[in-house]
């Protein structure tokens, strides 16, 4: 019998770009396929996308994409990968709804085949069968998914958490994952992300209670709530708390707005009469008549918020006294960004709260404990998680009775080949980062990314001389232009002494018959740069252009 193959393209020890590709004979089914935000030394880079070479190399045996909800590290990098790999998706209806938005942006809508699926029904794909699960998390319609091959039955959970009391909706299926443990389960991939958290991640519902206490504490100011743009039920719980103070509703931020008109429309969102305005009547009420839900709570430069905070939004102005909720916890690698907005909004006189307006959308120790203990699976696989998390998963897997050897800490790339008798790790395919800059997808690398950090950290030195085509005599120049580097006025002698440098190189390439323009260029960055680094200790990237005339 042939053997089931897991490989994660992404979205292993990191947070973000979650990608998993199951193959079992001529059949590729893709679960998730989702974006990372840039590190800190990505200069310029927007986002970050999974290299799918391995995709593009069976692109014949690609059945579908199967998507467990509808946050940007599950979904963000599908419009780019559809442009290479063109197969149906699969998703529940609020995840599809914001997936079609994508879709439409990128012109994609027409030819993409999609199918909305409801909890509790399967999908024959290939050799696979996929019942959509119910799950909670922090945004509706999220599933774990149950993948049927000839080799056996393995669940992977998506992102999730155990809510008995959601905001929208039923309660994850326990009973389902329950069925399916006595069953028999092959493998488990299980959400990592808040594993090394003691006890059960609080029920969402917790946070209408915080609400309705600050909107009664600060009756007399204007209430400006950050969060997540695809939190739909913590924006519906500000919404049902303003509602219940007689304040007026207004949403700011292109995402949140997109989201909020999507989920209302599917009716997954419910929002009262007369309770949204746009952001031009603002001025129509007063102050404390007013809710405004912004983007931003992570401290994105360009967000609703960041803007505010930095007094270049053009139709909010921060004023003393506004009561500012931050209903988020940084993600990790954002705390500097988030504690530069809070101090920005405090400078300006607002009343910052970003404490306790929480609860997370991950699965903690216990519920961790709770699935694995239903599902019984043979093999463990933590996913979604930096490698501290993975562990951190890795030891409650262990104080279930799950020997070692059972449990697998993969990284991206790597192929776990599973059978009902044995599992290994076999080799690995191809994956890693596509960076996207703008319009341009994958045409900034490693190397150019490089030259940014060095104009960042040195800045730039451009050496400008023009030669004879037919003699070979240098006409003009060497001029010096630095930008970055030194203060060009209060460093003549500094540029001058390069000059003379480059000059010494001229003459001595013309004593010695070197014609060769990238020779000599190669000369003059080299001893240019050791000059400049005798001088200042700096390395500046130096950019010798020599034009024939």
């Amino acid at each position: 019998m042939e053997k089931l193959q897991i490989i994660p393209l992404g979205g292993m020890e990191q947070i973000g770009m979650n990608i998993t590709a199951f193959v079992y004979g001529e059949s590729i089914i893709v679960v998730d396929c989702g974006l990372s935000f840039p590190e800190d030394d990505m200069l310029g880079i927007d986002f970050v996308i999974p290299d799918i070479t391995f995709l593009k190399e069976n692109i014949t045996k690609v059945k579908g994409f199967f998507i467990t909800h509808g946050h940007e590290d599950h979904i963000g990098a599908i419009p780019y990968v559809l442009k290479e790999v063109n197969a149906p998706i699969y998703a529940t209806r609020l995840t599809m709804g914001i997936i079609e938005n994508k879709l439409e942006e990128h012109e994609l809508l027409k030819t993409t085949k999609r199918k909305v699926v409801k909890h509790g029904q399967s999908v024959n794909a290939g050799d696979f069968r996929v019942e959509f699960i119910k799950t909670n998390h922090s945004i509706v319609d999220a599933a774990a998914l149950a993948i049927t091959s000839p080799a056996g039955t393995v669940v992977h959970t998506g992102d999730f958490k155990v809510d008995y009391t959601p905001v929208f909706g039923d309660a994850i299926d326990l009973s389902r994952f329950a069925m399916l443990g006595k069953k028999g389960v092959l493998a488990m991939l299980c959400d990592s992300t808040n594993a090394e958290r003691q006890g059960f991640t609080m029920s969402e519902k917790t946070v209408g209670r915080t609400f309705d206490h600050l909107f009664d504490e600060h009756k007399d100011s204007r209430i400006i709530v950050a969060t997540f743009a695809s939190n739909v039920d913590r924006v519906q719980q500000i919404i049902n708390s303003a509602y219940k103070y007689g304040r007026k509703v207004v949403v700011e931020g292109r995402s949140m707005v997109n989201i909020m008109e999507t989920a209302a429309k599917l009716g997954c969102l419910r929002i009262p009469a007369n309770t949204l305005i746009d952001v031009e009547q603002i001025r129509n009420y007063p102050d404390e008549k007013t809710v405004i839900i912004t983007t931003g709570s992570q401290g994105e430069s360009m967000a609703a918020l960041s803007r505010m905070a930095a007094n270049i939004h053009k139709k909010v102005i921060i004023k003393p006294g506004d009561t500012v909720i931050l209903s988020s916890n940084p993600i990790p690698g954002n705390e500097k960004a988030v504690s530069r907005v809070i101090n920005e909004l405090s400078r300006m006189g607002a009343n910052v709260i970003f404490q306790d307006a929480h609860v997370s959308g991950h699965a903690c120790s216990e519920e961790i404990k709770l699935l694995y203990t239903l599902v019984k699976p043979k093999y463990a696989v933590p996913v979604h998680g930096e490698y501290r998390h993975l562990k951190a998963q890795a030891a409650i897997v262990a104080e279930l009775g799950i020997p070692k050897e059972n449990i697998f800490i993969l990284s991206s790339g790597q192929v776990l080949e599973l059978s009902k008798e044995s599992a290994r790790i076999t080799g690995e395919v191809p994956c890693g980062s596509i960076y996207v800059d703008g319009l341009g997808v994958g045409d900034v690398g490693n190397i150019v990314l490089r030259d940014r950090q060095r104009l960042a950290d040195d800045g730039i030195v451009i050496i400008v001389m023009s030669k004879d085509y037919e003699s070979g005599q240098i006409v003009s120049g060497p001029d010096i232009v630095s930008r970055g580097f030194v203060y060009v006025r209060e460093s003549e002698d500094l540029l001058e002494g390069c000059r003379q440098v480059v000059m010494d190189v001229l003459d001595r390439c013309m004593h010695n018959h070197t014609g060769d323009s990238n020779r000599i260029k190669n000369l003059i960055r080299d001893e240019a740069g050791s000059y400049l680094w005798k001088q200042t200790k700096r390395r500046p990237m130096i950019l010798p252009i020599m034009m024939d005339v």
